[in-house]
């Protein structure tokens, strides 16, 4: 990789520059054609009440677009539902919610049809997350850095947001205030670009924010100090019943759900219900922009202020609860703009002085400060929309009021609660970084490097490969990094000698000549998620770390994984996403006349036979009874106790557990689980029905980075406080199981078993298992053995002896079980060399929660053994006191 591609991916100030000039100006077209485009869909909605009857037009019209509207969402991009300033929240938090040209298509189209229709919603949310997610989209062109592209979304967004109220200024204290809530010069410099760009684009073309006759507005503005107490009562109202707004907003999400009934469905019902609500009420209310401004300018009477107050609350709640795609700014302003005129209208007929409009502008931000939690961008939006300094004094108390107001009776951002609704928590060391963005690549590299010298011969670097586990060597001269060479180069090298080097013996080639010059390095004060983000995008395993051309280390993934493992021991808070519980859609109860529960989740038909039996085998032995839950996984963006899902399947596999629990006489309960999170809802069960003991399926290995045993298993090793036991089935053929288990005949055999005792809390639970588990093959025969290295002249065989007496007193098994030592380096090794030399068809394997993630790192025992062998390996973990 050449020079120009190490400084394209790199934060440029240029490039951060141009690309915030870009999406500005596509913000501002984009937030213009939303309200062109929803603005001649509302009047084409109002003429054509003229055309026929209101009561018939309005709630069709609203039915119709609504179901479209919802119907563009729930097919091309779920996440474009709501306002989506949630959503873009969450991207910038590092949570994995997506956001792209698509998802910015379809919220444009689908906000403008929903606000067209006449669902009382504001453009001012969707340009944002349109905003966002054009920019987004644009940040996937150039090769950048993670925190480079979450400072162009967050640029994108406030760009949108100033377009939309024509307030640059706005739309970058949105971002630091609510958003991003980074200050750094990078951050400010890209924001006030876009935003500046966006506000000024868009005023060019006609997307001003309220339409308002500043003029008239300017001429009626006015404040006097004995108004204060006043402005002080409007700003304590607007937090109350903004505090109330936010509650309600919450219970008719909650409401919605509780319909189970699909989204188009839900936008069209809140759409024929405003459609119907407002066909009822004055003419006047069928165009919101004209009653927003007769409110602003003094014209309505305060009667008229209190219906729209209570319409647009009522209805606002009814349109942002189904999901539709819109937002709560505009309608946020309307409401202050109307308590504001009833309190203003009273306070001239109490004092005969002031002046209405002056309260319904205040009020705006009032409301605005108590909904959205942004007491500055509300003071600053009403302020950049009018350019009145008179106002500037109203507003910051009115603001500051309603803000503390309703952060005391509502504690917490509303979008944080609207993320907590759809499974994604926050908290404020999230919202600001995780622990890939704290950690350089200085903190975790290694420093010591091994490197080879420029004037080398591709001869000696043969020999340098040959000798070393490495891939790759960097190349330096003068303690300075030159260049990087690869196996991959020097098999390339020796395949092409003759057409590329002519005759030329490999002892008089130098290695400068092949390595690759001006390699893809990384600076040490890089973050890890940039280091990463290099690693993934270019598909390579390591990188030097260079000051000032001086090799001074390399990373690799295994630095980054460890860094990661060592920042989850310490419980660090990392951005999470927390699935809403799953859903039971089928079930059936047995009698409970066990002495315990056995947990056994079955997926695949191919091995829950085997399960089943092992499970059926543990219970008789302890008499427990068998829960058996199969889980199926949906989309994260539908609710469990709403999405429809087919269980004939799933059911045909439970009916298998209960033919082996009809046959020996187990009581079984079955259930059948929908859920985000297989992981989330095991645990679920286990803590619901009180379980003893899970016995699941296990890979033997796996191939997420980061993982031990795999994403659901490494949880249930964690956090289930149960007993647990994973079984990953051998692959070698066998037919060799009893008669008495013919009705779920395997091809597994279970007549060897070795059991390694190392000396650990689960060996002897280990041990316990083997009379019910040997059950499962004819005349079984059991070893027990010690790994211990060369070195040792006598092994201590006491743990083996220790473990025959108990089963000797268990079982009369003294001529099956033997225990014999066997050397080796490591555990694993002396394990698969059994295995594989004497023909062992199981291995059990006692292992516990503790230091997992560090046998990761040095060597995970029971990932090796599993991975090494093709026999059954069974895995044993005891209980975890609470």
């Amino acid at each position: 990789m050449n020079q120009r591609f190490r400084t394209w991916w790199q934060p440029r100030r240029g490039l951060a520059i141009a690309e915030a000039c870009i999406i500005g100006l596509v913000a501002a077209l984009s937030a213009v054609f939303l309200k062109v485009g929803s603005g001649w869909l509302g009047t084409w909605r109002v003429h054509t009440t003229h055309l026929l009857p209101a009561w018939l037009v309005l709630p069709a019209i609203g039915l119709i677009l609504g179901f479209l509207s919802g119907w563009l969402v729930d097919r091309l991009a779920p996440e474009a539902s709501g306002s989506g300033i949630p959503q873009v929240k969450a991207t910038l938090a590092n949570v994995p919610v997506t956001l792209s040209w698509r998802v910015a298509g379809v919220k444009l189209f689908s906000a403008i049809i929903a606000i067209g229709s006449g669902m009382t919603l504001g453009r001012q949310g969707p340009t944002v997350q349109v905003g966002a997610g054009l920019a987004a989209g644009m940040s996937r062109w150039v090769p950048t850095s993670p925190d480079h592209r979450r400072q162009m979304i967050a640029a994108g967004a406030g760009a949108g947001l100033a377009a939309a109220f024509n307030a640059p200024i706005a739309g970058v204290l949105f971002i630091v205030e609510e958003l991003l809530q980074d200050l750094s010069g990078l951050t400010l410099g890209t924001a006030i670009i876009a935003s500046f760009i966006g506000g000024v684009i868009s005023r060019l073309l006609g997307g001003g924010s309220l339409d308002l006759n500043l003029q008239l507005v300017k001429s009626s503005s006015q404040f006097s100090i004995p108004e204060i107490p006043f402005f002080i009562l409007l700003g304590i109202l607007a937090g109350l019943f903004g505090a109330l707004f936010n509650r309600g907003i919450i219970f008719s999400i909650k409401f919605y759900r509780r319909l189970h009934i699909s989204l188009p469905w839900r936008v069209a019902l809140a759409g024929f219900i405003s459609g119907v609500v407002v066909a009822m009420l004055p003419p006047s209310f069928r165009d919101n922009t004209g009653l927003r401004e007769s409110l602003i300018t003094g014209d309505s009477h305060p009667s008229v202020a209190a219906i729209a107050f209570a319409a647009q609350f009522i209805l606002t709640l009814i349109a942002f609860g189904s999901g539709a795609p819109g937002g709560l700014f505009a309608p946020s302003l309307i409401l202050g703009s109307c308590l504001g005129h009833i309190i203003g209208v009273s306070e001239l007929y109490i004092t005969g002085v002031g002046s209405p409009t002056t309260y319904a502008l205040a009020g705006m931000g009032g409301f605005f400060s108590a909904v959205s939690k942004v007491p500055i961008t509300a003071i600053v939006i009403v302020f950049e929309m009018t350019t009145d300094f008179n106002l500037v004094l109203p507003l910051m108390i009115v603001s500051v009021a309603a803000y503390l107001v309703a952060d005391k009776v509502v504690p917490g951002s509303l979008y944080e609660k609207l993320l907590e609704l759809k499974g994604i928590t926050l908290t404020n060391e999230v919202a600001m970084e995780g622990a890939l963005s704290k950690l350089t690549a200085k903190d975790v590299m290694q420093e010591r490097v091994e490197t080879l010298d420029a004037e080398m011969t591709l001869e000696e670097a043969m020999q340098a490969f040959a000798r070393s586990h490495h891939r790759g060597f960097p190349v330096v001269e003068d303690s300075k990094l030159v260049g990087i060479v690869t196996q991959s180069d020097l098999l390339k090298i020796r395949e092409s000698t003759n057409h590329t080097l002519g005759d030329r013996n490999l002892a008089d080639i130098f290695l400068k000549e092949i390595m690759t010059s001006v390699p893809m390095t990384v600076s040490p004060i890089h973050t890890l998620s940039n280091v990463l983000y290099l690693l993934d995008r270019y598909q390579i395993s390591r990188l030097p770390v260079v000051d000032r051309r001086k090799l001074i280390g390399i990373i690799t993934r295994a630095d980054i994984i460890r860094a990661e493992a060592d920042h989850l021991n310490c419980e660090n808070a990392t951005p999470k996403l927390r699935p809403e519980p799953s859903y039971i859609v089928y079930q059936t109860r047995s009698p409970s006349t066990g002495r315990g529960r056995l947990l056994v989740p079955v997926a695949n038909p191919e091995t829950a036979g085997v399960l089943l039996q092992m499970a059926a085998a543990i219970a008789r032995d302890r008499h427990y009874e068998i829960d058996c839950v199969q889980v199926m996984l949906i989309p994260r963006h539908s609710s469990p106790s709403e999405t429809q899902v087919r269980t004939a399947k799933s059911r045909r596999l439970l009916r298998q557990a209960e033919v082996l629990a009809k046959k020996w006489k187990i009581p079984l309960h079955t259930q059948i689980r929908v859920t985000h999170d297989v992981a989330q809802a095991i645990l679920e069960t286990i803590n619901e029905q009180h379980i003893n003991l899970i016995l699941m399926g296990w890979k033997g290995n796996t191939s997420t980075p980061g993982r031990i045993f795999g994403s659901v298993v490494d949880t249930i090793i964690r956090q289930a406080t149960c007993e647990v036991v994973l079984v990953k089935l051998g692959t070698t053929p066998h037919s060799t199981l009893p008669t008495q288990h013919s009705e779920l005949s395997t091809q597994h055999s279970f007549n060897r078993w070795l059991v390694p005792m190392a000396g650990g809390p689960n060996s002897p639970l280990a041990i316990k298992l083997l009379p019910a588990l040997i059950t499962l093959g004819n005349d079984p025969k059991i070893r027990l053995t010690q790994v211990f290295k060369p070195s040792e002249l006598k092994p201590d065989m006491s743990i083996s002896e220790q473990a025959i007496r108990h089963l000797m007193r268990r079982r009369k098994l003294s001529s099956t079980v033997v225990a014999l030592p066997v050397q080796a380096n490591s555990v694993a090794e002396g394990v698969i060399n059994l295995v594989q030399t004497e023909g062992y068809d199981v291995v059990v394997l006692g292992a516990s929660r503790e230091g997992l993630l560090q046998q990761a790192i040095q060597g995970n025992i029971p990932e090796a053994i599993a991975s090494g062998v093709e026999s059954t390996v069974i895995l044993v973990r005891g209980a975890i006191q609470k």
